[in-house]
């Protein structure tokens, strides 16, 4: 078929043809802003959910719904290398000079620019975050150089300011498990100030499953300040969703059979969705789409898959680490006792205790209960059983390449 018409996007983020399966999560977050802004109160929400299941893609419908809203909208990606506090400095800079131009600026507004301009000199002295801020900074407000401190006056100046004009202010940030304990601190408590104060402001994110646990360790009262809600593997009618009606969309139907095939081996995954389906139209050669098609598309995808999306991840890790996993991945897919991994490599708890320890801290595994760790990217336990021995060639380097 037509290559250039093929509708499927297995891409980090990029939004599907159809987004099957998430009507509940798209109109909580619908409601959450139009409460703000009728000046109701409401929990800011988390998404936490395993890799590839549409927790960006999520985000990007939030800022879609919150264009909608006519709302600003400012959005960021956490990683481990860009420090929170120039990067929250930046989207509070954003968000005010959306929320209303230099040239508009009413009282409130005014407040809020000096205070977002103390906020940057605190956390970039060199000036270059304050660029467009012609105030003087607001002395005493948000330039402690504390970001638990300092964050909430910046959060709540904004939320004057986008009162005063009629709006609302959105923070959409991804992979929020990567904050530090302190960074996830500060937010929280931004937060919590705007609810305080009924402000139209909030903040939405993603991250992995453990995100509630670490929100609860930075503060106790995160649990009421904020809704998790789990996204996961799509129901089969979802997925079946999720795969044919892109294709529909250009006049092409699956065979039954072959949905049937491509549901089972994705177990609902959108990302594997994603991949297969273009994979299944890439192969196809007739009008429509055949079970001998989907058979012929599997390998495809799993060889893309393997390069790609599971490679990856096994390239930052140590060959130690690598054994570790392979050694979980022998027991299965599901969670596993810290005891029951060293048993399969012949070792005891506390020896591989500090490989546990650095998984979870590269977003590799999660502790879903105490105890116990799980991957946290699907069939991840089927990419290394096809590609990793289980033995001493574990720890060769050439297996972590």
């Amino acid at each position: 078929m037509d290559r250039a018409r093929n509708p499927y996007t297995p891409n980090a983020g990029a939004p599907p043809r159809f987004l099957a399966g998430r009507r509940a999560e798209v109109d909580d977050f619908r409601v959450l802003l139009q409460r703000l802004q009728r000046g109701y109160t409401e929990q800011s929400v988390i998404v936490t959910g395993l890799r590839g299941v549409g927790k960006t893609v999520l985000l990007g419908q939030y800022r879609r719904i919150a264009e909608e809203e006519e709302w600003v909208a400012v959005e960021a990606e956490v990683t481990k290398a860009t420090p929170f506090g120039p990067q929250i400095a930046t989207l509070a800079r954003r968000a005010l000079l959306q929320v209303s131009p230099r040239a508009r600026w009413g009282e409130r507004a005014r407040i809020a620019a000096g205070i977002v301009k103390s906020f940057s000199l605190t956390v970039q002295p060199d000036g270059s975050l304050a660029a467009g801020l012609d105030v003087e900074p607001d002395e005493g407000r948000a330039d402690t150089g504390s970001l638990a401190e300092d964050l909430p006056d910046v959060f709540q100046a904004l939320g004057e300011a986008a009162q005063e004009r009629g709006k609302g202010v959105v923070f959409l940030l991804d992979e929020v498990q990567f904050l530090g304990r302190a960074d996830l601190e500060a937010l929280i408590g931004a937060v919590h100030r705007t609810v305080q104060r009924q402000l139209p402001i909030t903040f939405a994110g993603a991250g992995l499953p453990q995100l509630p646990g670490l929100a609860g360790e930075a503060k106790s009262y995160a649990e009421r300040l904020f809704t998790f809600p789990v996204i996961g593997e799509l129901p089969p009618a979802a997925a079946t969703e999720a795969l044919v009606e892109p294709a529909l969309a250009e006049g092409v139907e699956y065979e039954s059979a072959a949905v049937d095939h491509i549901v089972g081996y994705t177990e609902g995954y959108p990302y594997f969705i994603q991949e297969f389906g273009r994979a299944a139209w890439g192969v196809a050669e007739g009008l429509g789409i055949t079970a001998a098609d989907a058979r012929v598309a599997q390998d495809v995808v799993e060889a893309e898959l393997d390069e790609s999306f599971f490679r990856t991840r096994v390239q930052r890790s140590s060959a130690e680490e690598l054994r570790y996993m392979r050694a979980m991945a022998e027991l299965g897919p599901q969670a596993h006792k810290a005891a029951d991994v060293a048993d399969v490599l012949g070792r005891a708890s506390e020896q591989v205790a500090p490989l546990r320890a650095r998984l979870i801290h590269k977003g590799l595994l999660y502790t879903p209960r105490y105890g116990y760790a799980k991957f946290t990217v699907p069939q991840f336990d089927r990419f290394l059983r096809r590609q990793v021995p289980l033995g001493p060639g574990v720890a060769d380097d050439d297996a972590a390449r």
